[in-house]
């Protein structure tokens, strides 16, 4: 009797515990956290975003409009990090984070923001809308970057080619939309500098 009690005390606290366990479990997000990294030259590249998908929507145009600054993925903001100084858009940048903004148009290359602040795009929000002006201001770097249409790509998706181990290219592709760019990682410059210090 007794164990029969012990039995059936330890069986109810087994499934308590198992709810409230299961009660802890949360749905897997929609958007879910993505990471890629690449080493090219001296430096390392990495980029943090989430990867929302299409699911049969129209994305470029309804959701999100064309000549209105977009963050370029979903929930918080899209960094990417260099680990040295590099030079984007024809600008040099110094080793750190900075925030992907992206602008899209229906027709020709769409612009490419990297945020000097690495800010979330609705800090920005005036009235209810993206402040273009003040995101024109926090810009370290604003340019037109490679815009390719056609094909399908169901999951917002970053790549970073190493190509020949100077210039990356950085790739951002959903839906039909590819928009590339190049970042020079310096690496004949930071040769120069190693040569002066022996």
């Amino acid at each position: 009797m007794k164990n029969t009690k012990l039995f059936l005390m330890a069986f109810a606290l087994f499934i308590t515990s198992s709810f409230a366990a299961f009660a802890q479990l949360q749905q897997p997000a929609l958007s879910p956290a993505a990471h890629v990294s690449q080493t090219v030259g001296f430096t390392k590249i990495s980029i943090d975003y989430s990867s929302p998908a299409v699911k049969g929507r129209k994305i470029f145009g309804e959701i999100e409009k064309y000549g209105v600054t977009w963050r370029a993925g979903a929930n918080a903001q899209t960094v990417i990090e260099f680990s040295t100084g590099v030079s984007v858009g024809g600008k040099n940048l110094r080793a750190g984070k900075y925030s992907i903004f992206m602008t899209p148009t229906e027709s020709g290359d769409w612009t490419v923001h990297l945020n000097s602040k690495a800010a979330s795009v609705f800090a920005y929000m005036k009235d209810g809308k993206i402040d273009e002006e003040a995101v024109a201001k926090d810009d370290a770097v604003s340019f037109k970057a490679t815009t390719e249409r056609g094909g399908n790509t169901e999951r917002l998706q970053y790549h970073i080619s190493a190509n020949d181990n100077k210039t990356a290219i950085i790739t951002m592709a959903w839906e039909g939309v590819k928009v590339s760019f190049p970042v020079d990682t310096q690496v004949n410059q930071k040769m120069e500098q190693f040569k002066t210090q022996f």
